[in-house]
């Protein structure tokens, strides 16, 4: 085998021998041209055939297409940075809207990018718009050659920055709407020159006539063939490449085999042909993808982020400060952003030191300094003091759903359903190419005429579309009810997740009390106008519920001094400079001060080591409370872990019937270590939260579900946001979810029913490819409707549905 060194000065590409310019892929000590020479160089050594190399040097052919230029443009710093949604030097993302996405094996090879260049961090698919999400490292990788690399494998985005906008990539690839168009004009006529035959009147028309019609059918075939059916040659191909079996491939046979046996009759003038069942076929599949599209998107869509999320901001306003939605966040609105809360939309730092985590953007944890000026990315969590930030850009709902659903954040055990699904499509593919291949042994020695229509119609019939629309259209439509109604899932595998837990723990502040109807009283040494505002600014820096509380009941006329330091310790408090004068608001042990005697919960302060007094807090449980528990104690294992002491273990006890499950003085470890305790005893745990102190045991759960106020702070520990408001309908949204999984598991019935039925007479014969080409359209749209209807029905049953 060649060595590295033998390569001449030019760095010759070592699989093909071309000049590997200035982009040179590097890989097992040799310098490659393209990822699709590196590709094959790497097959042919995981299956110990590098001696292809030993025969001549370079001896391959080239991989690369001829892009040459095409996407030079890329290198451009300004139209890089237009295209880019977010770059520290080091990681960049970018969404790309790709017309070839249309079937499973692509979402899997474009999620699979990372295995063709290692440089590809992450790779996510969001099917209904045809747009994918990537992560790359720009270090090592540049925008052009990520582009170059998704062009090569067949996929390359449509980049056009004037079209860019969002109504343009939800539309359908408009190449779809020719291939739609041929396949309709070349099936009518087709049908029309075979009308003889329908009538049985063949035999009176003329022979050349016939021969005419004949061939004339065949010319109308050729654009079908060559042109509206390729999408489905394509994706076949390509999963068989990555030895991978999709519905295509089926399909793709079904096709073939029509247009080989009815050219061959035609041009042989031993028969007609079926050129009006592969047109029918091509058609109606074509008609089916349309109508499954439109219908995905149609439930898709409605999982937006301005109807989906109660999450609100601090907007500035003069010397006043206002809470509102983030959906009317505009352009230039000026907006505080507290110690942890995210960035809700691009914007350009105006006041305070960025400290900047943007794991929830790239899943790298290292905090980012930034200055006043500097550009901010949504998606980042400010780390420290309280920062002021100007908006640039509209919030884009729809991005920051991709974030929160990003893998990173998944959790790390996969779902049942979800592999039983793959794993039923894959096996039911290969069963039904068995199906079809013992029907052809069966007719060759029966009647070997009936070959084509047989296996072509069992190919067709059998087609796995339904089963693979089960979960997506059951989970969407579940997806979307459970939001109309306040509780906001992740993504589809929370809803399976939720399904099977049996455990349920609650945390107290913040998540069964009600943060907005609590009477705060002081008790201590009297505070001045000026302390009093130096409280109220250190507490309005923090985000947890507690301090945004006491924030709010704080009222001074005096103007506090900036903030010169702040650190929030999880489960203690505090610490903060202000004006010289060091502040401690939290614990009685981490204030240093004496226990109060009063019941509820209890914030301390101490100014410059001095304890001062105690905001005493009274609790108000939420609505529903009572009920919502005493429901859900007849079925599931609950229990409390709270960071308070056990003042209202007396009261909580009428719930928590056994001993060891109410904990108090509870640390955010405490908390975790405990959920781990659950889940190594075989329980499946729901954790709900406040998403802030309980971060880790939200995501150590197998579900964990964050309570929202008025203000919610993302985090991507939970699986779900709850509104405060519907914390009453929980015990009704458990239930739901389970009754999702009963509705996937009936629609699977009903798939392998319909097929059932459907091969029994595709196998004897009985029905036409063209029949087959209608019904299996006609069985997914029956599905789809299947699934949304029962979905409906139990959202009514359990009182989901408003």
């Amino acid at each position: 085998m060649a060595k590295l060194a033998d390569i001449d000065q030019k760095q010759q590409c070592y699989h093909c021998g071309e000049d590997c310019d200035s982009h040179p892929v590097e890989f097992d000590n040799q310098v490659f041209c393209c990822e699709g020479c590196k590709t094959v160089y790497e097959i042919l050594q995981g299956n110990d055939l590098c001696e292809y190399y030993d025969l001549e040097q370079s001896p391959g052919k080239q991989q690369k297409d001829a892009f040459g230029d095409r996407f030079a443009y890329l290198d451009n710093e300004e139209i890089k940075a237009q295209l880019l949604s977010f770059s520290n030097g080091r990681l960049a993302k970018v969404t790309f809207f790709i017309p070839n996405i249309h079937c499973s094996s692509c979402i899997w090879l474009l999620e699979n990018l990372h295995k063709l260049n290692p440089h590809v961090r992450q790779s996510v698919v969001n099917f209904p718009k045809k747009q994918a999400t990537l992560t790359y490292s720009e270090e090592d990788i540049s925008l052009r050659q990520l582009v170059e690399l998704m062009a090569r494998i067949g996929y390359a985005p449509e980049i056009n920055l004037a079209s860019g906008k969002k109504e343009k990539q939800q539309a359908f690839n408009k190449s779809f709407y020719i291939k739609l168009g041929v396949a309709g004009f070349c099936f009518g006529n087709i049908m029309l020159l075979s009308l003889p035959d329908y009538l049985d009147a063949g035999y009176d028309i003329d022979e050349e006539f016939r021969s005419f019609f004949g061939y004339l059918n065949l010319l109308l075939s050729l654009p079908i063939f060559f042109y509206a059916g390729t999408d489905y040659f394509v994706s076949a191909w390509k999963g068989l490449k990555e030895k991978y079996i999709n519905i295509d491939v089926p399909i793709s046979l079904g096709i073939i085999t029509l247009f080989f046996r009815s050219a061959f009759e035609i041009l042989s003038d031993t028969g007609t042909g079926y050129m009006d069942s592969l047109a029918g076929l091509v058609f109606f599949l074509l008609i089916g993808k349309w109508y499954q599209h439109k219908t995905y998107q149609a439930l898709s869509f409605d999982r937006d982020y301005e109807s989906y999320f109660p999450i609100g901001v601090t907007r500035i306003l003069g010397a006043k400060e206002e809470t509102v939605p983030i959906k009317q966040l505009q352009k230039g609105d000026r907006i505080r952003i507290r110690n942890h809360e995210l960035i809700p939309a691009d914007a350009v730092l105006l006041r305070g030191e960025g400290n900047i985590d943007y794991s929830f953007v790239t899943g790298e944890s290292e905090p980012i300094s930034r200055r006043s000026g500097d550009v901010l990315y949504a998606g980042g969590r400010q780390i420290g003091t309280g920062i002021e930030i100007e908006i640039t850009k509209a919030v884009e709902g729809s991005y920051l759903t991709q974030l929160w659903d990003q893998d990173v954040f998944k959790k790390e055990s996969s779902s049942a359903i979800s592999n039983l699904a793959a794993t039923v499509g894959k096996y039911f593919t290969i069963s039904i190419l068995l199906i079809s291949l013992l029907t052809a042994v069966f007719w060759y020695f029966t009647d070997s005429s009936m070959i084509v229509n047989t296996v072509t119609s069992v190919l067709i019939v059998a087609c796995p579309c339904a089963l693979a629309l089960s979960i997506p259209f059951t989970f969407g439509n579940s997806l979307r009810l459970l939001g109309k109604n306040g509780l906001f899932l992740k993504n589809t595998e929370a809803i399976e997740n939720l399904s099977k837990i049996n455990t349920i723990v609650f945390d107290k502040t913040g998540t069964l009390t009600d943060n907005q109807q609590q009477e705060i009283t002081y008790v201590g040494s009297k505070l001045n106008e000026l302390q009093i505002a130096k409280i109220k600014a250190v507490v309005g820096n923090s985000a947890h519920p507690l301090s945004q509380a006491l924030a709010k009941h704080l009222e001074s006329k005096v103007h506090s001094p900036k903030l010169e330091s702040f650190e929030e310790i999880p489960s203690e408090g505090i610490l903060a400079t202000v004006g010289g004068v060091q502040f401690k608001v939290g614990s009685e042990f981490f204030t240093e001060s004496e226990p109060v005697s009063q019941q509820g919960s209890k914030v301390y302060v101490s100014i410059d080591r001095k304890p001062k007094g105690c905001f005493v807090f009274s609790n108000t449980y939420r609505k529903g409370f009572e009920e919502v528990i005493s429901k859900l104690s007849g079925e599931y294992n609950l229990h409390l872990l709270s960071g308070d002491n056990d003042k209202e273990r007396k009261k909580l006890s009428a719930f928590f019937t056994e001993k060891d499950q109410l904990n108090f003085n509870q640390s955010p470890q405490d908390k975790l270590d405990y959920i781990s305790k659950l889940k190594n005893r075989g329980e499946k745990v729901l954790m709900v939260g406040d998403g802030l102190n309980d971060a880790g045991a939200l995501r150590n759960s197998d579900v964990g579900i964050s309570i929202s106020d008025d203000v919610y702070h993302f985090s991507p520990a939970c699986d779900a946001i709850l509104e405060a408001g519907k914390f009453h309908l929980l015990d009704k949204f458990i239930s739901f979810s389970g009754s999702s999984v009963k509705v996937v598991k009936m629609s699977y019935v009903l798939s392998f029913l319909y097929n059932i039925v459907g091969l029994s007479f595709a196998v004897t014969g009985v029905l036409t490819p063209l029949v087959c080409a209608i019904l299996m359209p006609l069985s997914s749209v029956s599905v789809v409707g299947f699934v949304t209807l029962v979905t409906n029905v139990y959202g009514k049953k359990m009182k989901v549905i408003s």
